[in-house]
């Protein structure tokens, strides 16, 4: 039995009865979320343990979860920022938007603050062309989505994350 199994058994036979034994392989995506609620992300231990669980390949698992943006295959800060870079919002000033902010937080795309707290990814396509430049914020927990962005708003969000980490820290 492997760490999801030990940690989560009742959780991943609610997850597998929702599904008829022959279609249990539509039960990757709920698996990753409970894997990366494990960690913040999704390691490749619990991959093969997905496809171990889903009789699939371990490349079935990660086709699934390279797919989307919320599922994260790599660890990385507290809040992760995916900023879409896609034509629509490259054309409203993502490409000069994304460098802004990395200068801010002093991190290349895909690179996590000193302090831990923030990831910064370069994402496609989030659905919200029209209000570019904007990003997805994840963490604890959540994910919302900051459009119309400017690197004052921005900066005022950081530094309230970054409050609000201190606050919880301690908290602790």
């Amino acid at each position: 039995m492997n760490e999801l199994q030990k940690q989560y058994p009742d959780e991943i036979r609610q997850i597998l009865a929702k599904y008829p034994p022959e279609y249990k392989r539509s039960a990757v995506m709920p698996l990753l979320h409970l894997a990366q609620r494990q960690n913040g992300h999704v390691s490749p231990s619990a991959i093969d343990e997905i496809a171990e669980i889903l009789d699939v390949s371990p490349t079935d698992v990660v086709s699934v979860a390279g797919f989307y943006t919320l599922f994260h295959l790599e660890e990385g800060g507290r809040y992760r920022i995916q900023i879409c870079t896609d034509l629509p919002c490259a054309l409203r000033g993502a490409e000069h938007f994304l460098k802004a902010v990395c200068e801010e937080l002093g991190v290349a795309v895909g690179e996590t603050t000193p302090d831990g707290l923030f990831t910064v990814e370069e994402v496609k396509c989030l659905a919200a062309c029209h209000r570019a430049p904007m990003f997805q914020l994840q963490g604890d927990g959540e994910i919302a989505y900051h459009e119309d962005q400017t690197i004052e708003k921005f900066r005022a969000l950081v530094n309230d994350l970054r409050r609000h980490a201190q606050t919880h820290k301690e908290a602790a």
